[in-house]
């Protein structure tokens, strides 16, 4: 499957489809910070430009639009309409799958709903639960993952051959910046809170550099593990 690295997101050109996970709106707000460290604006602004780019014909948010479980903490409903705007105003259209936090998804959200999302012969879900539709790959989020690369810790994408079985596996970081990441250098299976991760082995980290302008493609975790 063809895709194009971006921000925390992957555009997937033949189906002209943008796809990110983990916004969890509302963490800003709902943290015991006394300065704000503008979510809104930045959540917003990427979003924005995204969209810009690629001019996609969907974008699918791979689950944990919200942060909170029971509460909406103030700014998130004006963030959601904006994010909704964005979409509306470019003509694309916005299908969000629920992760778990999102449990009060109907109070901010009345669009296209799904558990597990197809596109093509892969399938967008959160991945905090074993998917029921069949798929030669799955594109999720829940993982935030994070590669430390020479005491620095960046967020990265991991993607493999045979993950989940005999299928592939593409996991997106966190697109919220709040999330600090999961260093996954030394991670093993059963350190991922997610069915679909049966092996780390094969999943290879990609990093995107924005101020070179590259994706940087680093060897499987297996052999990552060797190194250690």
């Amino acid at each position: 499957m063809e895709r194009t690295y971006r921000d925390r997101a992957v555009y997937l050109p033949d189906a002209a489809t943008l796809v990110l996970a983990d916004l969890h709106v509302g963490r800003d707000a709902s943290s015991n910070l006394e300065l704000r460290v503008g979510e809104h604006g930045d959540l917003t602004t990427r979003f924005e430009r995204l969209i810009a780019e690629f001019g996609p014909r969907e974008v699918v948010v791979a689950g944990d639009l919200l942060h909170t479980f029971s509460t909406l903490p103030r700014g998130v409903r004006e963030t959601i309409r904006e994010l909704t705007a964005t979409c509306r105003d470019a003509g694309t259209r916005l299908v969000v799958t629920p992760g778990n936090h999102d449990s009060m998804l109907e109070a901010v959200w009345d669009g296209p709903t799904q558990s597990e999302y197809r596109i093509g012969d892969w399938v967008v879900c959160h991945g905090h639960e074993e998917p029921t539709t069949d798929a030669d790959g799955y594109i999720i989020g829940h993982g935030h993952p994070a590669i430390d690369i020479e005491g620095q810790r960046r967020p990265c994408y991991l993607t493999g051959e045979d993950v989940y079985g005999d299928n592939d596996l593409l996991m997106l970081p966190a697109f919220t910046r709040l999330a600090g990441g999961v260093e996954v250098n030394a991670m093993y299976a059963r350190h991922f809170d997610s069915p679909l991760v049966e092996t780390t082995t094969p999943l290879r980290p990609v990093v995107r550099d924005p101020d070179a302008d590259e994706t940087l493609e680093f060897p499987p975790l297996g052999e990552f593990r060797r190194l250690l």
